[in-house]
């Protein structure tokens, strides 16, 4: 497995080494010790799945303390490109987005610590994505982060002639300098 550290402090995209034959491949996608040599930490204790229709924009979410989230996303099928804002009120970084496209043939994790706003497009046809996080979800911890506040300026790469579908949550998301809360660093 190789891990590179992104231009954001603590973000990490990581490869998993494969194993391919004519049967297939095998990957291991996550391994407690190998991830704390890496300085990856967490205890996972939630699995999720999430299935997309192209065009379909999911975000940016967070959770405040005590149940601020990390996550581990990798794609199972298809491509997405996803986004990260650093809302740590202590951080140098904070209000600061990073975007990546993952896909179901590189299979990379990307790592994101809690006091992360999250989100992800769906660049092809369908999406499948699978995230552990570090913390259960707790709706009436959860914030939404505006998906495209301009003081962001998250360059998201919407297909030309495909609807944008967002939900009515996440359209009604809070205006980075309005957030009622910025989750501080730990």
């Amino acid at each position: 497995m190789t891990v590179q550290s992104l231009s954001i402090p603590d973000l990490k995209l990581i490869t998993p080494q494969r194993f391919a034959d004519s049967r297939g491949f095998f990957m291991e996608l996550y391994h407690r010790d190998k991830f704390a040599s890496y300085g990856i930490h967490d205890t996972f204790v939630q699995d999720n799945q999430s299935f997309s229709s192209q065009g379909t924009l999911r975000g940016l979410h967070y959770q405040l303390p005590p149940f601020e989230q990390s996550k581990l996303i990798t794609v199972l099928e298809g491509e997405i490109y996803d986004v990260v804002v650093d809302v740590r009120a202590h951080s140098k970084t904070v209000g600061q987005w990073l975007g990546l496209k993952l896909d179901s043939q590189k299979r990379e994790l990307f790592y994101i610590p809690s006091g992360f706003a999250h989100g992800f497009y769906v660049l092809s046809p369908t999406a499948l994505i699978q995230y552990k996080c570090g913390n259960v979800y707790n709706p009436d911890y959860e914030r939404s982060l505006l998906w495209n506040d301009p003081k962001l300026g998250i360059e998201w790469p919407l297909l030309e002639g495909v609807e944008t579908i967002v939900s009515q949550k996440d359209q009604n998301g809070r205006c980075f300098e309005n957030l009622d809360y910025i989750v501080s660093d730990t």
